[in-house]
């Protein structure tokens, strides 16, 4: 194995100095993404697709739980499976506490093809408490560009993660931002999952300007509670 080389306190100083210089650029440049990411225009989705979750069957919007914004991370689950996707689950592993996205408007839920059968005790032995819904009975895997059928030799269907944004507005759902396989990559966290979505953080910095008085509120970082202390 190669180790990084052994240098004086100095010599550290000095290269660490030059690469927060690239990593500060990085920013800047993550942060003009961003907003090019939410100036993208948005679909409205006109399919009616039905769920079935923990409370029964629910719609597109009824996953949205009364919040304008939805992140869903399609879960690798397929229905002849007897077990999630492992990587699929290291992700949901580092899913934060949901309160912080639901004070800014916006709630998560995972979505799979497999049967609500074979999805619920598989969240109870991994213990997760977010959404997470089936889509066994609609084509919402296929329409998104997550699961495929197979080939007309009769290939088995495949599947691939990732994650799709969805934006509530007058009892209309717009499909507004979806990534896949490495677009996955360095996200997990509340900015970074909030940062996919049109309203973002919600803070006065971002562009485009307008969105972070979209919900009636004050700005974003101005909501954060300890997660015990939000109102629902």
């Amino acid at each position: 194995m190669t180790l990084p080389q052994i240098v004086s306190r100095e010599e550290w100083r000095a290269a660490r100095e030059k690469l927060l210089v690239e990593e500060k650029a990085a920013t800047r440049a993550r942060d003009a993404l961003g907003a090019e990411r939410r100036r993208l225009p948005m679909v409205e989705i006109d399919k009616k697709y039905v769920f079935e979750g923990g409370d029964g069957k629910a719609t597109l919007l009824d996953l949205f739980e009364g919040r304008q914004q939805l992140v869903v991370y399609h879960f690798m689950f397929a229905p002849e499976w007897d077990a999630g996707c492992r990587s699929c689950s290291a992700f949901l592993d580092q899913i934060g506490h949901l309160a912080h996205l639901r004070a800014r408007g916006t709630e998560f839920a995972a979505v799979s093809r497999a049967p609500y059968t074979k999805i619920l005790p598989f969240k109870a032995r991994m213990g997760w408490t977010a959404p997470w819904y089936s889509s066994y009975e609609n084509d919402f895997n296929y329409d998104f560009q997550v699961s495929f059928r197979g080939d007309s030799g009769g290939g088995e269907p495949s599947e691939r993660p990732g994650i799709s944004c969805f934006l509530w507005d007058r009892d209309r759902v717009f499909h507004t931002y979806s990534t896949y396989e490495r677009g996955l990559d360095g996200l997990g966290s509340t900015t970074t999952l909030l940062d996919l979505t049109a309203l973002g953080r919600q803070e006065e910095w971002e562009e485009p300007q307008g969105r972070a008085s979209a919900l009636g509120a004050p700005a974003g970082s101005e909501r954060i509670r300890y997660h015990d202390e939000y109102e629902d």
